[in-house]
């Protein structure tokens, strides 16, 4: 999925796309799209130091999208991504703690200005109704936000099936719900991507299945194995990722779904009415 057309972060994966990049490459290709108002102006060693890669990487990027060195993706960036340099906002007399909420504030922001284009969310949406069963895949660090998001969606859909949990069962649980009848199957994908998540998106789509994506970037590891992905950028400031886009992300994604289940707010009423009977719930 892409942002808005006009936006430099679009023009940005517009330049990416099309080219089989490293994992390396990715990250910097990630950092630049997140960077985007202000990437043309940065130097290699700037760049290298927000992706945390070495130097020699970026210049090996830009070779590997077509330019001499970074220099001449510089320059291209600034005719293609115009943007003005991001004043200074005193994010020095943060702490720690406070530049990890401000990173995912813009992260957020970030999300908002995808969603002007909502057009990819409703085709997940769609997707995600009509597939029954729905399987919910979502390994290691994802696998919080693949289980609240079946937690959820099992209030609406008829059969929603977590697969939060891999090894050699894992294969047996898409065939499982290819042959109950499941069309699509969504899947959360934070770093570090394991290996057995790539590998379930390959079978699962060898399987017939159509494979809707919530992943970091679009240049995420799985996005070879999707039909749909939507990205949504993790925090990074802290010892371990934070990930309230993909979260709120898995959340208009729901929204999206229950307006593809005509029952869906007539199940939330009868869940609401059986859980005041048995006094679920204190007020």
């Amino acid at each position: 999925m892409t942002e808005t057309t006009n936006s430099p972060a679009a023009r940005l994966q517009q330049l990416f796309e099309g080219h089989r990049l490293t994992p390396t490459q990715r990250r910097i290709a990630h950092c630049m799209v997140r960077r985007a108002a202000d990437v043309a102006f940065l130097s290699s060693v700037e760049l290298a130091e927000l992706a945390g890669v070495s130097q020699p990487s970026v210049t090996r990027f830009a070779v590997a999208l077509g330019f001499d060195g970074y220099p001449a993706l510089r320059r291209h960036l600034r005719e293609v991504a115009p943007a003005e340099p991001v004043a200074d906002s005193g994010k020095d007399a943060f702490n720690e703690y406070q530049q990890a909420v401000h990173a995912e504030i813009e992260n957020l922001r970030h999300l908002a200005e995808m969603l002007a284009d909502p057009g990819p969310v409703e085709q997940a949406g769609r997707l995600l109704a009509a597939s029954r069963p729905l399987p919910v895949l979502g390994l290691r660090a994802a696998s919080s936000q693949a289980r609240g998001f079946a937690y959820f969606a099992a209030k609406v859909h008829p059969d929603v099936r977590l697969l939060d949990e891999g090894g050699t069962m894992l294969a047996d649980r898409i065939d499982a719900a290819r042959r109950a009848g499941a069309s699509a199957l969504v899947c959360f994908a934070l770093p570090r991507h394991p290996k057995e998540v790539v590998e379930a998106l390959a079978y699962a789509r060898e399987s017939g299945l159509t494979v809707v994506t919530v992943a970091d970037s679009a240049f995420a590891p799985v996005a070879a194995h999707s039909d749909l992905l939507i990205p949504a950028a993790v925090g990074t400031g802290l010892a371990f990722d934070t990930a309230c886009a993909p979260m709120l992300l898995g959340r208009v994604l729901l929204e999206s779904m229950c307006d593809g289940l005509p029952d869906a707010q007539a199940r939330l009423e009868e869940f609401d009415a059986r859980a005041a009977e048995r006094g679920l719930f204190v007020e």
